[in-house]
């Protein structure tokens, strides 16, 4: 059995669960979020604490597993989660049209990035800051981002997480007498 998984889910006065079927949903004030269950488990709310039963002794990864990502989810329709990108480098630059993300990396041409549903994007000196209720879906679009032009080692250019140590590498070595 998952230690993981035995830990109890309490939740916030505004978070309202529905355990239906094979899923559950959660809605707060951020959005509303849905998890598809595995057949080995099951969820159970008593008392406004929601917990995961295991019902299959061998499955017992997918018990933390399941928890973890209710967890996820009920954070996410309270506080929200975020990632923070920057870019750097001369003539890079990331701007804001509306609901779509434009960034200039010196291709030929502009990268249009468009929020998904529930997505916010928020631009501030090129430090792009993704934010929504799903831990997934926000990372997933930050990779994608960063996937785009990540942090070259020898002159620093690029996209890198906040709070990101990128070591910078000498490169070649001049030769020692002609």
């Amino acid at each position: 059995m998952s230690r993981i998984g035995r830990l109890p889910i309490k939740l916030p006065e505004n978070v309202t669960v529905n355990i239906g079927g094979d899923g559950v949903e959660i809605t707060g004030k951020n959005g509303n979020l849905k998890l598809k269950l595995h057949p080995a488990v099951k969820a159970e709310l008593k008392d406004n604490v929601l917990s995961v039963i295991l019902l299959d002794d061998e499955a017992g990864n997918i018990h933390g597993l399941t928890r973890s990502l209710l967890f996820n989810m009920v954070k996410g329709v309270t506080e929200g989660w975020s990632k923070n990108l920057e870019l750097s480098g001369t003539g890079f630059k990331a701007i804001l049209n509306g609901s779509e993300l434009q960034l200039s990396l010196g291709f030929s041409h502009p990268v249009n990035i468009k929020a998904p549903e529930g997505i916010k994007f928020e631009v501030k000196e090129n430090k792009i800051t993704i934010s929504g209720p799903d831990k997934m879906l926000v990372g997933e679009i930050a990779a994608k981002i960063r996937s785009l032009k990540p942090a070259d080692p020898y002159k620093l250019k690029g996209f890198k997480y906040e709070g990101e140590v990128i070591i910078k590498k000498a490169g070649k070595a001049a030769k020692a007498g002609a």
